[in-house]
């Protein structure tokens, strides 16, 4: 059974350094916010919307925005309590479909790419955002990562057309945000990680981590290790 009304991001702003999740948010809102600038218009629904963080991205472009979702959000902001694969909504009845870190939780992932299609009028949009890197979370309901081929693969074989997938973050941005969540769940009672859980603290090693790779990841940048995607797709003129 999933938890109700739980904590759920209700907004966008730039990430601060010292946030454990700094080099995912840094990637991941900044593409977001591009697609759906230069995409999303019209009548929006938004898939596994919880708090719909990203509503306010829309609102010189939309007509209307619905949210649906499993379950409703701790700030009650879902409009439709559905299954992402099993949406009661008219076919041909939106321009944008908007999902975001909702398909690696969704069982029948191919199902929530179908409804997006079938909800999409000819010539609309959606924009799908999964996981390529991250920790199990919101457990047991954490099934899929995807790479970009397999994100391809299954917005094609519903008729989709590909217009450009944006990796969120590369090699050295997935290694620096692994460490801190390495050094966060580490539970060993070894001497040399209790030092470094320790020294991470203390010192705040949060903030530098960030800085460095994110450094690094600017001057010697490799999506072949990517935290994220985020996919454009066009549902075909008839």
């Amino acid at each position: 059974m999933r938890k109700e009304n739980i904590s759920r991001l209700s907004k966008i702003q730039s990430p601060s350094k010292k946030d454990i999740y700094y080099l995912h948010y840094i990637s991941l809102f900044r593409d977001i916010e591009y697609t759906i600038k230069k995409h999303g218009k019209g009548r929006v629904i938004d898939i596994g919307c919880g708090n719909k963080p990203y509503e306010l991205l829309f609102q010189d472009s939309a007509s209307e925005y619905i949210g649906c979702d499993i379950i409703q959000s701790d700030l009650a902001k879902v409009d439709v309590i559905c299954e992402a694969d099993n949406i009661p909504l008219p076919d041909n009845s939106f321009d944008t479909v908007l999902s975001t870190q909702t398909i690696e939780h969704i069982g029948n992932h191919q199902g929530l790419v179908n409804e997006a299609f079938r909800l999409l009028n000819p010539g609309g949009i959606a924009i799908i955002s999964g996981p390529s890197y991250w920790p199990l979370h919101e457990e047991p309901y954490d099934y899929f990562r995807f790479t970009k081929y397999g994100l391809t693969h299954i917005l094609e074989n519903v008729g989709f057309e590909v217009i450009e997938i944006l990796p969120n973050g590369g090699m050295w941005s997935t290694t620096g945000i692994a460490l801190v969540q390495s050094l966060i769940n580490s539970k060993s009672r070894s001497f040399f990680l209790r030092v470094m859980r320790s020294l991470f603290y203390r010192l705040k090693l949060v903030w530098m981590i960030n800085t460095f790779f994110g450094w690094l990841d600017r001057i010697d940048y490799n999506p072949i290790n990517t935290m994220n995607y985020v996919v454009v797709a066009k549902k075909p003129n008839l």
